[in-house]
C-alpha cells in the first residue's frame, strides 16, 4: 500500500509540472472517483495495526498534492497576467490622437460682439420669453388689434391670445413695467415670424433690440449710440445715416444705414452699388407705448433700435444666403 501511495504522489506531482488544465489532475487524483480516494477505500484490506500509519500517509500526500496544485495555479494566473500586460502594454511615447474641437456658430460670434459693444456702452442684458401673449407683443407697442402694420409681423399663433413672439420688444415693455428709469438695456434673442424660407428671410432669426428711458433723451443720443455701435462693429471709418421711416412704436422713426466697409462707399457688390447697407430700425419710443408701461412721457423720453443678428452676420462675414446658417454644415462653419 506504501508503495501505491508513494506511486501516486510521484505521478501527480510529475503530471502537474506540464500540466495546463489543472482542474483534470485535481480530479484525476483527489476527486471523488480519484486515485487517492480510491486508496483510502482499500484501507480495509489493510492489516488493522498498519491503518492508523497508512492513514496518515494518505493525508500527507494530499496535502502535498493539494500544495503543489495550488502553486501551478498560482504560477499559471501569473503567466496569464504578465501575457496580457505585454499583450496590452500603451506606449505612452506614442502622440494621441487629436479631438477636433468645436467653435462658435457665427451666429453665437455675432451675438457675442453685439453683447460686448453694448455692454461696453453701459446696457445691461435683459430676456424675456419666447412665447408670449399678444398684448406684450403687439398691443403694449401701440399696435392694436386689426393693425395693418401686424401684417409684416405675422407671427405663429398658438391660441388667440398666446404667439411666439415676433421680435423682441415685448421684453422691452416687460422692463419698463418692472423697472423705473432710467433705463438702459438689449434684448437678444430667438423669434419667429410666418416667413418662407430664402435667401434674406426664415421663420426663426434672432434679434438684439436696445432701450434707453431717461429725462432728456433726444434723438442726438440716439444717433451718437449708433454710431459708436457702427464704428466698434464695422470698422473705425464707418459712416451711418438716418432714412425717415413709420413704426408704430417709435416717433419719429428712422431706418439706419452704414457706409459700405468693403468699398468705403463708392460702390461694390457687397452694396449693390449704392454705397450704403441697411442695418436697422430705430426711433424715439412713442408717448403712447411709455403711457401703456406707467411712464409719464411729459417727463421722460427713450429712444429704441432693434436689428437682425443674422443680416449683422451676413453683411460681416460676406454670406449670401442665411440658410446656410441653419444647416449645420461643417464645410461651411468651419469658416468661421
Amino acid at each position: 500500500m506504501k508503495e501505491q501511495i508513494e506511486k501516486v504522489r510521484l505521478s501527480a506531482l510529475e503530471e502537474l509540472k506540464n500540466a495546463v488544465d489543472i482542474e483534470a489532475v485535481k480530479v484525476k487524483y483527489l476527486g471523488k472517483k480519484g486515485e487517492l480516494t480510491q486508496l483510502l477505500r482499500g484501507m480495509g484490506q489493510v492489516a488493522p495495526e498498519e491503518r492508523p500509519q497508512i492513514g496518515q500517509l494518505v493525508n500527507d500526500v494530499r496535502t502535498v498534492i493539494e500544495n503543489a496544485i495550488n502553486e501551478k495555479m498560482t504560477a499559471l494566473k501569473a503567466q496569464e497576467t504578465e501575457r496580457k500586460l505585454r499583450s496590452e502594454a500603451l506606449d505612452v511615447t506614442v502622440p494621441g490622437k487629436k479631438i477636433p474641437v468645436g467653435h462658435r456658430h457665427p451666429l453665437a460670434q455675432t451675438e457675442k460682439t453685439l453683447r460686448d459693444i453694448f455692454v461696453g456702452l453701459g446696457f445691461t442684458v435683459a430676456e424675456g420669453p419666447e412665447v408670449e401673449y399678444d398684448y406684450y407683443n403687439f398691443e403694449a407697442l401701440n399696435l392694436p388689434k386689426n393693425h395693418p402694420a401686424r401684417d409684416t409681423q405675422d407671427t405663429f399663433y398658438i391660441t388667440d391670445n398666446i404667439l411666439l413672439r415676433s421680435q423682441t420688444s415685448p421684453v422691452q415693455v416687460r422692463t419698463m413695467e418692472q423697472t423705473r428709469p432710467p433705463i438702459r438695456v438689449i434684448s437678444p434673442g430667438r423669434v419667429y415670424r410666418a416667413d418662407p424660407a430664402d435667401a434674406s428671410h426664415s421663420p426663426i432669426f434672432h434679434q438684439v433690440e436696445g432701450l434707453v428711458v431717461d429725462k432728456g433723451i433726444t434723438m442726438s443720443d440716439l444717433k451718437g449710440v449708433l454710431e459708436l455701435f457702427a464704428k466698434r462693429m464695422f470698422g473705425e471709418q464707418t459712416k451711418i445715416r438716418f432714412r425717415p421711416h413709420h413704426f408704430p412704436f417709435t416717433e419719429p422713426s428712422a431706418e439706419v444705414d452704414v457706409s459700405c466697409f468693403v468699398c468705403g462707399g463708392k460702390g461694390c457688390r457687397l452694396c449693390k452699388g449704392e454705397g450704403w447697407i441697411e442695418i436697422l430700425g430705430c426711433g424715439m419710443v412713442h408717448p403712447f407705448v411709455l403711457e401703456n408701461c406707467n411712464i409719464d412721457p411729459r417727463e421722460y423720453s427713450g429712444f429704441a433700435f432693434g436689428m437682425g443678428i443674422e443680416r449683422i452676420a451676413m453683411i460681416r462675414l460676406g454670406i449670401s444666403d442665411m440658410r446656410l446658417l441653419y444647416e449645420n454644415d461643417e464645410r461651411f462653419l468651419s469658416q468661421f
